[in-house]
């Protein structure tokens, strides 16, 4: 032991050297080829899923059933209101639990951004020395000094949406105050994968016009999903392995 070492430096230094040599070299060799794999899993994990991998339909918008007519009181009569009576001025107007309202899609969204900073900033100092005296040893040159500082940043953004369409619902809640809750879906097996429309929102019953129509510009609270999955679809997002390196990428 030198004179430089502690009194437990060279037990240390034994036990490190007889752990590495005691190991086999394939468990050294296995140890060294599971960390990438691990590390690699561990960065999917923990990475979150984008907001449009939606791999099948979300419970919650299938059709609703009418609800069944009460019992016809013992009156006599041969009228029942409750066997889909409608008024004369109303019509054939949906206006009931499981009345079909067919949704025009005319979403289009346009939006824009843009940003622009600029700073500018300069000084300088000149110093002349006398002609006479102990400062006329100095330089003029040697004094002056100037300094400048500048920043240009600008930024754009810019995004378009458009959605067109039809999609058949049903009214799944009628409330008091003129108003109804419809939500319906449309599904679509093609060869190269599903693709499904989902759609929710609150109408205006006086909304609704002769053909049992309205636009999606009157739904309050809408909720519009469209998206499917396939092999289409899985071609266009990125893979796992790129996925990795721009979730370990600091740039």
């Amino acid at each position: 032991m030198s004179m430089t070492e502690g009194p437990f430096d060279h037990h240390f230094i034994r036990s490190v050297a007889g752990g590495n040599a005691d190991r086999p070299l394939g468990m050294r060799l296995l140890l060294l080829a599971l960390v990438p794999p691990a590390i690699i899993a561990l960065a999917l994990a923990l990475r979150p899923a984008p907001a449009h991998a939606v791999t099948k339909p979300r419970p919650g918008f299938e059709a609703v059933l009418p609800s069944a007519p009460p019992a016809n009181p013992a009156t006599g009569s041969i009228f029942n209101v409750n066997a889909g009576y409608a008024g004369l001025v109303e019509g054939t107007r949906a206006h009931t639990v499981g009345d079909a309202v067919t949704i025009v899609l005319v979403e289009n969204f346009n939006s824009s951004k843009s940003a622009t900073g600029k700073t500018q900033k300069s000084g300088s100092f000149a110093f002349t020395p006398p002609t006479k005296g102990p400062l006329s040893l100095l330089s003029s040159n040697a004094l002056n000094s100037s300094g400048a500082a500048a920043f240009n940043g600008q930024g754009n953004a810019s995004q378009t949406s458009t959605l067109g369409g039809n999609i058949a619902v049903t009214i799944a809640e009628v409330r008091r105050n003129g108003t109804a809750l419809v939500k319906g879906e449309k599904r679509l097996l093609l060869s190269q994968g599903d693709e499904w429309v989902q759609f929710s929102g609150i109408i205006r019953l006086a909304d609704v016009d002769q053909y049992n129509q309205i636009q999606s510009s009157q739904v309050a609270d809408a909720r519009m999903i469209y998206t499917g999955n396939g092999s289409i679809l899985r071609a266009s997002r990125e893979g796992w392995l790129a996925k990795f390196f721009s979730f370990v990428n600091p740039f």
